[in-house]
């Protein structure tokens, strides 16, 4: 059964549904909020690395200075050949430690809701994303900030309409834009604390959410087999 450590980067941006899909694959969870507890070290880090998103933006080190040694951390995960899967935030703070960029409030516009992707042909045979391929194409965004650059040597593995940097692949570490562990309720509630009225997005997200859980559980189930 593998270990996978949790970095919790924010108290409004839970596992969600992935707690229960990585469960479901055999894994065991060790969830950290990183806010009140610190970042771990590499070697407390078992057989992978979840980093979730954040409200807060990837550059915002002078608030939240462990947003640096998060980065740092799966970084030299990455290096020494442990899995590691960056969400939203978790995406941007991979991309920036191994060399890419990030761009907040990106003049592109953020993505929130149901948003199609499309798969490049790397992820098709791609450990993490083979089996998300084949289940759809449809996911959940709620991000305002984008990487505007992939570190040198990653692969792309997805892009959106707007943004072309969805998911990438630099050796053990893959970043995803997009909020595969987010069912529709979580989502609006990020919508209301924006001070937004979720009613259209919650609605868009249930009515699609055959197709995006089942790439969502697709990803859960494949990083824990990877992670074994």
């Amino acid at each position: 059964m593998p270990h996978l450590t949790v970095l919790q980067l924010d108290p409004d941006v839970p596992l969600d549904r992935f707690e229960g899909w990585l469960t479901a694959a055999g894994a065991l969870l060790s969830p950290v909020l990183v806010p009140e507890r610190g970042v771990p070290g590499a070697d407390a880090l078992g057989d992978g690395l979840v980093v979730l998103g954040g409200r807060m933006d990837a550059h915002a080190t002078s608030a939240h200075p462990w947003l640096a040694q998060v980065g740092d951390l799966m970084a030299e995960a990455v290096a020494i050949g442990v899995p590691v899967l960056g969400i939203c935030l978790g995406h941007q703070l991979l991309a920036e430690a191994l060399g890419g960029e990030v761009t907040v409030a990106d003049p592109a516009g953020g993505e929130a809701g149901a948003t199609r992707l499309s798969w490049t042909e790397a992820a098709a045979s791609d450990p993490l994303l083979s089996d998300a391929v084949r289940a759809g194409s449809l996911v959940p965004e709620s991000h305002h900030d984008a990487v505007t650059r992939l570190p040198d040597g990653a692969v792309r593995l997805a892009s959106s309409v707007v943004h072309p940097n969805q998911a990438f692949r630099v050796g053990s570490g893959v970043g995803v834009q997009f909020h595969p562990e987010a069912g529709p309720e979580l989502v609006g509630r990020w919508k209301e604390l924006d001070g937004e009225d979720p009613t259209a997005i919650v609605a868009a997200l249930t009515a699609g959410d055959d197709e995006i859980s089942a790439v969502g559980r697709a990803i859960a189930g494949a990083f824990a087999r990877v992670c074994a």
